[in-house]
């Protein structure tokens, strides 16, 4: 095994622990080790989850700063799947900062390219963070819409998110009855 993958997985267990300074040190080591191997796609991956790191810490500038860069490379290596994941975590991290606008126009990039790629369970869970945010953005119809599909995409939803299903069924047949 590669000393660059060595010192991802070891920053994925830190990062599991909550060891967050840590696991971003190990993530900036694998980036410029696979920056020297030529790995581009795998340095981006350490940018995105360095950003993701700085979400967790309230670093908000830092967070959109590599998680935009990791995105910018994945789009240009043509990695749809990757490029997605880095507009649905820039949607996460501009929701974080009070920026909705910007947040949603990311999240629905994010939906796009997840359609593309045929990921409904990461397409349905972003579709689900649009909702929450146009509902906050007072536009409560389409966010309960949007948030209702991307639930009805989710294949293996939490416990929560099933009896949020049933909930939504039982309110749409109550709808129906006229009640």
């Amino acid at each position: 095994m590669s000393k660059a993958k060595e010192l991802q997985e070891e920053g994925l267990r830190l990062f599991q622990e909550g060891l967050y300074d840590e696991a971003a040190q190990r993530f900036s080591e694998a980036l410029e080790h696979y920056a020297e191997e030529g790995k581009e796609l795998e340095a981006a991956e350490m940018l995105n989850n360095l950003g993701v790191i700085r979400r967790k810490q309230e670093r908000w500038e830092e967070a959109a700063e590599a998680v935009e860069e990791a995105k910018r490379i994945f789009e240009r290596l043509g990695d749809k799947g990757r490029e997605a994941q880095a507009w649905g975590n820039l949607g996460g991290i501009y929701a974080s900062m009070g920026k909705r606008d910007k947040a949603m126009e990311a999240w629905q990039a994010a939906i796009g390219l997840f359609a593309e790629v045929g990921d409904e369970d990461k397409q349905g869970e972003t579709m689900m963070s649009l909702g929450i945010a146009l509902f906050k953005d007072g536009r409560r119809q389409e966010g309960l819409a949007a948030y209702q599909a991307g639930l009805q995409m989710v294949k293996h939803p939490t416990t929560m998110q099933q009896v949020t299903r049933i909930l939504m069924t039982i309110q749409a047949k109550l709808f129906s009855l006229g009640i």
